[in-house]
């Protein structure tokens, strides 16, 4: 591994150990958020660190076999040849490990998902496929030990599923089906089919990472204008002579909010402030639909015959990912939930792009 990688590693086992102290402190404890942050980021430099510790002991192996090569002993020797070959298959495997360890990572990778299903092209046969492609996710999540909730589903007339949403929880559950997402192809005879004729339906899937949950928002005094001036209407005397209203100006946003029902500038304020929190976490609520709404547009095309990742054909029992061309003859046990003969290509694939695209930078 080139300097700066090893410089990097050695960063990364230091911010460890700042984090372990840091964890343990009262102050951070109290702070449930930023001990939230600092436990996720615990949870992400551990395995690479683990990992570091495993290389470096790899080396003083090497350096240990090659010590002993020097020996009179014969038999010695032929000892640290062994270790020394051993050693070195194991250096050349950990550091790959550790490159993919350093890949960046999906912020979203560690998130619960919604993954919803549509019938496209198909009519009636699209929905029946429908409810298979959820019987095989929801087999899946169960295989892994994640949580599985149906949130909305439009039933067809054959009990299949024109569309349903369904919320999966647990581990991991968006980096290993993010790449679910597009047209799923399905060739076989429906079953509203009387000349047992093959038809080809189709499906989408969007796979969504759910979205953290916005509880407050920060603001920041930079960002805010706020000014006073004397309030109007009724009220009394009081009012009328002092400038106890109050107006606050959100820069970054341009919102604007003012309170002037209190007598009190402090009490006005207060309400404001609150208003303005109020007025930006719906706004950023907002945001974040319209952005799902974006991705999912993007994720799925347009549900035609023409537009998939994946076909499932029926009469010759296989499915084929032409992402990757892998075809396997194992259809009923890929609807049963046995995903990871697709799943841990198409990973690996997404992995070594990302590797080529660095280049020298691991």
């Amino acid at each position: 591994m080139n300097q700066s990688l090893i410089t990097k590693l050695e960063k990364l086992a230091e911010r460890q150990q700042e984090l372990h102290g840091l964890l343990a402190d009262p102050a951070v404890i109290r702070d449930n958020r930023r001990f939230r942050e600092l436990s996720k980021e615990a949870a992400e430099v551990g395995p690479v660190v683990q990992c570091y510790g495993e290389y470096r002991g790899r080396l003083q192996s090497m350096a240990h076999a090659r010590d002993m090569l020097q020996d009179v002993d014969a038999g010695v020797r032929e000892l640290a040849e062994v270790e020394l070959k051993d050693a070195l298959h194991a250096v050349a495997r950990i550091e790959g490990e550790l490159k993919r360890l350093l890949l960046p990572q999906d912020p979203a990778d560690s998130r619960n998902i919604f993954l919803e299903i549509r019938a496209g092209t198909g009519g009636e046969e699209a929905a029946l496929f429908a409810a298979d492609l959820l019987r095989m996710y929801t087999r899946y999540a169960d295989s892994r030990g994640w949580k599985t909730e149906i949130v909305s589903s439009a039933v067809s007339d054959l009990r299949g599923f024109r569309e349903v949403v369904v919320r999966i929880a647990g581990s991991g559950a968006f980096s290993r089906l993010k790449f679910e997402s597009g047209v799923h192809r399905v060739q076989r005879v429906p079953q509203t089919e009387a000349q047992g004729r093959i038809h080809t339906s189709a499906c989408t899937v969007a796979v969504l990472p759910e979205p953290e949950e916005i509880d407050e928002i920060d603001l920041n005094p930079v960002d805010l204008r706020i000014d006073t001036f004397r309030a109007s209407g009724a009220g009394g005397q009081h009012v009328n002579k002092t400038d106890s209203a109050i107006r606050v100006t959100h820069l970054p946003s341009g919102i604007v909010v003012e309170c002037q029902d209190e007598r009190s500038q402090h009490k006005n304020r207060a309400k404001a402030m609150a208003v303005l929190r109020a007025r930006l976490l719906a706004a950023e609520r907002g945001k974040q639909a319209a952005e799902r709404a974006e991705t999912r547009r993007n994720l799925v095309g347009s549900g035609d015959r023409s537009e998939r990742i994946r076909t499932y054909n029926f009469p010759q029992g296989r499915v084929t990912d032409h992402r990757i061309n892998v075809t396997l003859y194992s259809l009923d046990r890929f609807l049963d939930g046995d995903l990871d003969p697709v799943v841990e290509p198409l990973i690996s694939e997404y992995q070594a792009d990302q590797l080529a695209a660095l280049g020298g930078e691991l």
